[in-house]
Formats: C-alpha cells, structure tokens, sequence
C-alpha cells in the first residue's frame, strides 16, 4: 500500500510540475510575443521621430536661408573686358544694386580681373627678366590693381555690415519670443479667468509676428512656446466655449494639413514634395494651435506617418540617385576624355578657332546635359573639367594674343598705305598715280585684319583718299572738248530734227543712219544719246510697210554695225549668245508643237485647234529664219 501511495504521489508531483512548467512557458511565451510588441512599436515610433526630425531640422534651416539668402541677378561674360573696363564694371554693380544680390557678378569680375592682371604680372616679369632682371628683385605696382582692391575691400565691408545686420535681427527675434514665452508663463500662473483668453490671443499674434531666428534655436524655441501654449488651454477651464471653439478649429486644420501631407505621399516629384512638406510642418507649429487632449496624441500620429512615408520615399529616391551617379560620372568623364583630346595644332586663322569654340562649346552642354551630381561626388570631376577648359582656353588665348601682335603689324602697313594714297590723290600724273593706286589697293586686300577698333577709322581713310583720286581720274577723262562740244549739239540738233519729220521711207532711214554714223562716235559720258536715236530708228522702221524681217534685220545690222565700229567686242559676243539662245528656244517650241499635232491626227483638217497649232509653227518658223540670218550676219563681221 505504501508502495503504492508512493508511486500516486509520484505521479501527482510529476504532473503538477509538468503543469507548472507549462504556464511558466506560456508566460514566457506571452512576455515574449509583448517584448516584441514592444519593440515594434518603439521602432515604428523611433522611426517616425527620426523623420519628424529631419524635416523640423530642414524648415529651421529653410527658415534662416530665407532670411540671409543670396538673391541672384544675371551675369555677363566679363572675360571680354579690359582691366579698366573691368573696375567701370565693379564700381557700376556696388553702387547700383543691393549687396546681397551682386555676389555672383562680383565673383565672375574677380575671375576675370585676376586671370588678366595676372597674365599682365606674368608678362611684365618675362619682360624684366629677359633685361637681365633677378626674379627676387621683380615688383610690379598698378593704380588700376589699387583702385581694384579698394572697391573690392567696400564691398566685403558692406557685405559684412548687412550680414551682421541679419545676425542682430535673429538675434532680437530670439529675445522677443522669450518674451512671449515668459509673457505666456506669467499667463498661467497669473491667469484672469475674463481676461486671460484675450491676453493669450494677443501673445498668439505677437508670436506669428517675430521674424526667423537661427536654425540653432529655432526647434527649440518652438517646443517651449508649444508646450505652455498647451498648458494654457489644459489650464483654460473658465473659457472652456472659446477652448473648445479653439481646439475645433485647430483640429479641422490640421486634418487638412493631415489629407494633403497624405496626398503629397502619392506625388511623383518627391523634391517638390519634400518642399510642401516643410511648408506644412511650419504652419502645423507657428500657424495653428494645440488639439483637445484625447485626440492630439492621434492627430500627430497621423500626421507623423504620413510624413513618414514622404520622408521614406525621398530617401529610395536619393538611394536609387546614387546607383546612377556613377552612370552620370562615367559619361561625364568620357566628356573630358574628349575635350582633353581635343586637337586645335591645325588651326591657323579666326576661322578655324570660331569652329573649334563651337565643337568645345558643345562638348560643354554635352557635360552638362549628362546631369547633376551632389557636390561631394562633383568636385574632383568638375576640377578635371576646368581643367580641360583651361587647356583649350590656354592655347585659344596664345593664338589670339600672337594675332593681336600680327594685327598691330597689319595696323602700321595700311597706315603706310594710307599714307601713300593721300600723296597721290591729288596727282595729275594720271598715267603713273593710277597705276600706284590700283597697286596699293590691292597690296590693301591681301594685307590681314587689324585690331577692330582702328578697322572702321582707317578704312574710311584709304577709301576716301582713293574715291578722291578716282573721282578727278574719271572727271577729266569724261571731261568733253570744244570739239567733242560741238559733235554732241551737232547730233543733239540731228535727233530733234529727225522727230520732227513727218514722212519717212526706207531709203531716207538708212540715209538717216549712215547720217548719224558720219557725225562721228559720242563721248562716254554722253553715250545716252545713241539710245535715243535708236529708239527714234525703231519708231521709223516699224512705221513703215516693210515685212517682220526686213524691220528685224535692219534693227539688228544697225546695232551690231554700231558695236563693231566701236570696238565693243565684249557686247558682240553677248550679242552672238543672245541670238543662239533664241534660236535654240524657237527649236524647242516648234518640236513640242509639232509633237502636239501628233495628238490630233484623227481631227479634221479645218479643227479650230488644229488650225491655231499650225499657224504658230509657222510663225516660228518665220522667226527661226530671221534668228539664223542673224547670227550668220554676225559671224561675217570681222573682230
């Protein structure tokens, strides 16, 4: 029986400890599954603080960027500038525009000026040296590098002065809301109940209004004023309409700022986002109050995690940036490879750089287009760039520097020139100075270019003392003798007489020609007298009742007689051209009508239109006949 009592309570030990171990498991499967809990929930807030947080420390930034940032204002290409020019500039941009907008035009003159005042320094030292100068002894002073430094030493002063100015101002801003604060403290401990709502209103509105403070302060500044301002409204139970009225409306705010922080989770352009995000976070602190209780803790909640998810998103998108970063390097350095590799020994004139500045320049909006790199992955191939742009700029300024010098030689050879055409212009040599001055205009055309600002002012000058010359040349070899005088009016009085004729033939035509022939050749200048009778010829012929060609050819053999008795081979030729062209047009005319008959060989001999095709391939072939006896008329002259 013992035996057996024993093995019972065996058993019973046995299953009370297995029962024990098994609740001792369960709670410790519980604690654990509430540990983890735990830990999920602190992670998710961790998280969520940790976003919160960037973005409060980004609107404390943007908050004091607004108040000391650089405005911008377009900068001109000051490399073209003299140093003179370059000091005009500097003083035109400090007395005309506010300090805080000038910062890139001050630093684009800088550039500018030191690159030229040091290849001056450079050139001045070669030039020391080269006199058997010692390096160690070289000193080179210039009023424009004095003048230089002092209005740049203005500019740093008044750069300070409005710098400081922003500083005091952020400053006093501090101070004011401590003010507030204590004011809001005082508030509380204080508190009117008819008058303490009134007087929180009115340091609500006092806040709103200070200006930023330093991104130092400004967080912290915050959660101090926020957490009385919370304070007061738990404290505020005299008034609980206008604190309930309050946390209504504050609370229908912030679930608008809630939904749009929401939607902007969905948007594409995570940095535009991000901005509006700011934007949001500093109204939700300095625009809008605290919420009831028992539902702030979920309306920040909310809040929270939908910033959260912006924040999120914007941080995949900067990873997702970074695997194409070195895509973007890669291409950008191919760039350089090219530029590097650029060749410009061939170039030996303006031309050939003009096209080289074009190839580089699009070598440049190529490294640029590629796209952008945050500043800490751009720096060392940004250098690399410069540094393939000063390599080309370097020998692009050696070929214009040896062309100025060519130029200044070119400037003394036209001024000889010059100088050689005012001797001349005067001459009555005519034979010898018109011999000189074309020489000298030509010796003017293969004579390079000249700096451009004497271009214009010489050329006026050798185009006037040749104009001068050539004026008097032709004046007095279209001058007209007595001689010439009379057989000008002698010819003058024949044409009037002509037109005056009322009845004319063939025969008093020709005799009217031969006439005018044996008065003898006009002067040059008077050769419009020749067209008048012409045209008065013309007028006679075609009055007459002579047939098309008799006219035609009387016309003609006068024309061309007058050009062979003149000498004027030239107007021959084009004459003879002329007269095959026409002939060669007649020809094409007459196939193509005659190929057109070809279309109407079952019309009827009378056809209207048949008739009409016939009758022009006559009249061409009328014509083709007068333009055949011309040219052989013509080919029969003698010259």
């Amino acid at each position: 029986m013992l035996d057996n009592n024993e093995e019972n309570v065996e058993k019973t030990v046995v299953k009370v400890e297995e029962a024990v171990n098994d609740t001792l498991d369960l709670k410790e499967e519980k604690a654990a599954v509430v540990e983890e809990t735990v830990e999920v929930v602190v992670q998710t807030v961790d998280e969520n603080s940790k976003a919160i947080e960037e973005v409060e420390n980004s609107v404390a930034e943007e908050a004091e960027k607004n108040e000391v940032k650089e405005e911008k204002a377009a900068a001109l290409d000051y490399t073209v500038l003299s140093l003179e020019d370059l000091i005009k500039e500097l003083q035109n941009t400090l007395s005309n525009n506010p300090v805080n907008r000038i910062k890139d035009q001050v630093d684009a003159i800088k550039n500018a000026f030191n690159a030229k005042f040091g290849a001056l320094l450079a050139e001045k030292k070669k030039v020391f040296i080269e006199e058997g100068g010692n390096t160690i002894d070289f000193q080179y002073s210039s009023p424009l590098k004095g003048e230089y430094n002092t209005l740049l030493s203005d500019y740093k002063k008044q750069r300070d002065a409005h710098y400081n100015a922003i500083e005091k101002q952020m400053d006093d801003n501090l101070n004011k809301r401590f003010e507030v604060i204590e004011g809001l403290k005082n508030l509380i401990e204080n508190a009117d109940a008819n008058t303490m709502y009134k007087d929180f209103k009115v340091l609500q509105d006092s806040w709103r209004s200070i200006g930023p403070v330093s991104k130092t302060r400004y967080n912290d500044t915050w959660k101090t004023y926020h957490h009385h301002v919370e304070r007061f409204y738990d404290l505020l139970h005299l008034s609980n309409d206008f604190r309930d009225l309050d946390f209504k409306n504050n609370l229908e705010e912030k679930l608008k700022i809630v939904a749009k922080a929401e939607a902007l989770a969905a948007s594409t352009d995570v940095n535009d986002a991000f901005k509006e995000l700011q934007d949001l976070h500093k109204i939700w602190k300095e625009d809008i109050g605290p919420v009831a209780k028992d539902v702030r803790e979920d309306v920040w909640q909310k809040f929270s995690a939908a910033t959260k998810k912006i924040h999120d998103k914007r941080h995949e998108h900067f990873r997702d940036m970074k695997s194409k970063y070195q895509e973007i390097i890669t291409k950008k350095l191919e760039v350089i490879a090219r530029l590097n590799a650029y060749d410009t020994s061939g170039n030996k004139s303006h031309k050939d750089w003009q096209n080289s500045i074009n190839d580089v320049e699009k070598l440049r909006q190529e490294y640029f287009n590629v796209g952008k790199l945050p500043y800490a992955k751009s720096e060392e191939v940004w250098q690399k760039f410069k540094t393939a742009t000063k390599k080309f700029n370097s020998s692009k300024n050696h070929f214009y520097k040896d062309e100025k010098s060519e130029q200044q030689e070119n400037l003394k050879k036209k001024q000889a020139l010059i100088e050689v055409a005012e001797s001349l212009k005067e001459s009555e040599d005519w034979a010898v100075a018109t011999e000189a001055m074309k020489k000298i205009q030509s010796d003017w055309k293969e004579i390079g270019h000249v700096p451009r600002k004497f271009s214009d002012d010489i050329w006026k000058k050798f185009k006037a003392a040749c104009n001068a010359y050539f004026d008097r040349y032709h004046d007095q070899k279209n001058a007209v003798s007595k001689e010439q005088q009379a057989l000008v009016d002698a010819k003058k009085a024949y044409l009037e007489s002509l037109k005056e004729e009322k009845e004319h033939s063939k025969e008093s035509v020709l005799e009217a020609i031969n006439t005018w022939k044996e008065l003898g050749p006009l002067p040059r200048n008077v050769r419009h007298l020749e067209g008048k009778f012409n045209k008065q010829i013309d007028r006679l012929l075609e009055s007459l009742s002579l047939d098309k060609k008799e006219v035609s050819m009387l016309k003609f053999t006068y024309v061309v007689d007058g050009l062979a008795a003149n000498e004027d081979y030239r107007k021959l030729d084009s004459e003879q051209l002329f007269v095959r062209k026409k002939i060669d047009e007649v020809v094409k005319e007459m196939q193509q009508l005659e190929n057109n008959l070809g279309f109407f060989s079952n019309a009827k001999d009378d056809n209207p239109l048949v008739l009409n095709v016939k009758k022009r391939v006559l009249e061409f072939k009328e014509d083709l006949d007068i333009w055949k006896e011309k040219l052989n008329y013509i080919k029969k002259l003698d010259y």
